[in-house]
């Protein structure tokens, strides 16, 4: 209130020395230093907020999430989202998304799905990605035979000898009651294949495909997936896939080289692609060097660390976790999962999921292929989204900003890293010091944050809540929703594809004094953040986070 002050005491001044110049002369002073002194508050009160602006997460807790009733509001009887997707995105930012709807929503902000298609291009586009994810996971069968054949030949004993009819099959499931027939399985598809046409067969699907496939899509939902498959119920969706090996190494040569082919690949533009030809050359697939010895030692670590996961997702899909002892042991062996045998049976079941849709990951992007941590990305989707063919397709619209923490080269983690660091100097520049003292200025103390995205560092539900938030963003810069849009959106910030380091940078910055004061070396600020597990508050952090974008967004990106 002292500029109040200010502005009366210089009222009186002017007054007191115009004597009796005149009533309105006074008056006009009066009011022009008036608005004067008020400007200049308004001034000082907007330059000692935070960034400047208010972030939209300050009053999360009193702000509800986008819940069943808004997000039907949202589409048009078309079932198109009515402004393109601004106020969804706007709803996910500001509150986060109710569980019971995660699994609609989540494929428009990953990509799956066009912000502004309709629901018949969103019911032709999941078809068309269900049948590229049957194709690769009978690429992946055929893996699996190829080295059970292997290993065989090796220790001597027959192929036929050594497995069971039935032994590896991928079980299907529909949507809906249990009472609904079940689809047709890929054993059949086969039997089908051999009887008729096979060419002929793929070209009539591929013509049909692509008439159905309307022409708005966008680079994340195409699957490129001109399939071969089989006549089957519309209304149900792929969650296994059944076939013996003894059927899948019956699948003639052509016939395998066609659906290799046809099988959905990474494109380095964004999106998967139909055929290679039609494109230029920055658009085709990414090539890779990678050999079959490369996917049998990613078979081995996806194994591996499938068994590990924890079963935090519990509490999210009563249906998964209601799965019997028999079906999840028939699931682990469509897969040749190994030592589960201590497991309980949804940790199984779980397990066979990550396997089943790792496994189709490292064929659809060999570049990439299986690192550990992607196991850790994968396992919340898998709480939420209970299709694999579904979840696959929203893991690779995740994957397309992910997969670069999982280059060889280290290029993506590096430049991340450098963000952090910059984000620290130019927020705190003691701090900053104060970690190039220690040689812990390059924030290689964060990596666990960086490649596996908090999930280390968060619960279950924090994870969610985070990677919402952090892929509204993406999908706000991925839809075109520039800065000036902002203003009518009142979230104060452009969005930012790099959310989740001004995130990291702001936990590293709450700990400051600690650091400073304490911390003598790099190994004792690692040991600190691999301790952070359920200590931190999400919407504090995406409120610090938020600030930082608003200061620094324009220096550091």
């Amino acid at each position: 209130m002292w500029a109040w002050g200010l502005a009366e005491r210089a009222v009186a001044g002017l007054l007191g020395s115009a004597g009796m110049n005149g009533g309105r002369w006074n008056t006009a002073v009066a009011v022009g230093v008036t608005a004067a002194a008020g400007i200049a508050l308004v001034a000082i009160v907007v330059s000692s907020r935070r960034g400047g602006i208010k972030s939209p997460w300050r009053r999360r807790r009193g702000k509800p999430v986008l819940a069943s009733k808004e997000w039907r509001s949202l589409l048009t009887p078309e079932g198109k989202l009515y402004d393109g997707g601004v106020k969804l995105v706007k709803r996910v930012r500001n509150g986060g998304i109710e569980p019971s709807i995660r699994a609609e929503v989540w494929p428009f902000l990953l990509g799956v799905y066009s912000l502004d298609s309709s629901q018949a291009e969103r019911e032709a586009v999941k078809e068309h990605n269900r049948r590229g994810y049957l194709l690769l996971r009978k690429h992946c069968l055929r893996k699996n035979n190829e080295e059970s054949k292997r290993l065989n030949e090796t220790a001597g004993v027959s192929h036929e000898e050594s497995i069971s009819p039935g032994k590896v099959k991928e079980s299907v499931t529909s949507l809906g009651s249990e009472e609904q027939p079940e689809k047709e399985s890929v054993e059949e598809h086969i039997k089908s294949e051999e009887e008729n046409s096979f060419p002929i067969l793929e070209q009539e699907i591929q013509d049909n495909t692509a008439k159905a496939i309307p022409e708005k899509q966008t680079d994340e939902n195409l699957s490129s997936s001109s399939s071969s498959d089989e006549d089957e119920s519309e209304q149900s969706d792929v969650t296994h896939v059944e076939a013996s090996h003894n059927d899948v190494v019956s699948v003639h040569q052509s016939s395998v080289e066609e659906e290799e082919e046809s099988m959905p690949k990474y494109s380095n533009t964004g999106g998967n692609t139909e055929t290679e030809t039609e494109l230029s050359k920055a658009a085709r697939p990414v090539k890779s060097s990678r050999t079959v010895e490369d996917f049998d030692t990613w078979q081995r670590i996806i194994r591996l660390d499938a068994v590990r996961a924890n079963d935090e997702w519990v509490s999210y899909s009563p249906s998964q976790a209601a799965v019997t002892r028999e079906k999840a042991i028939e699931s682990a062996q469509a897969v040749c999962l190994k030592d589960y045998e201590h497991l309980e049976a949804h940790r199984i079941h779980h397990a066979s999921r990550l396997v089943a849709i790792l496994e189709a990951y490292a064929t659809y992007d060999p570049e990439i292929g299986y690192c550990q941590g992607m196991s850790d990305l994968l396992a919340p989707l898998l709480g939420v989204l209970e299709e694999d063919d579904e979840a696959f397709w929203c893991f690779a619209g995740f994957m397309r900003k992910a997969r670069h923490n999982f280059r060889l080269d280290e290029v993506g983690i590096r430049r991340q890293l450098n963000m952090v660091a910059k984000i620290i100097k130019n927020k705190d520049f003691r701090l900053y010091r104060h970690l190039e003292m220690l040689e812990a200025a390059d924030c290689f103390f964060v990596y666990r944050m960086v490649v596996v995205m908090f999930r280390r560092e968060l619960t279950f539900e924090q994870t969610l809540s985070l990677w919402e938030v952090m892929w509204a963003d993406q999908a706000a810069s991925r839809a075109g929703i520039a800065r000036s849009s902002w203003g009518k959106l009142r979230l104060g910030a452009p969005p930012t594809d790099d959310l989740l380091l001004y995130a990291i940078a702001a936990s590293v910055l709450e700990k400051r004094k600690l650091i400073i004061e304490s911390y003598s070396s790099m190994d004792e600020i690692i040991r600190d953040c691999n301790n952070m597990a359920g200590q931190l508050d999400i919407w504090k952090l995406l409120d610090d986070a938020h600030d930082l974008v608003v200061t620094l967004h324009d220096r550091i990106e």
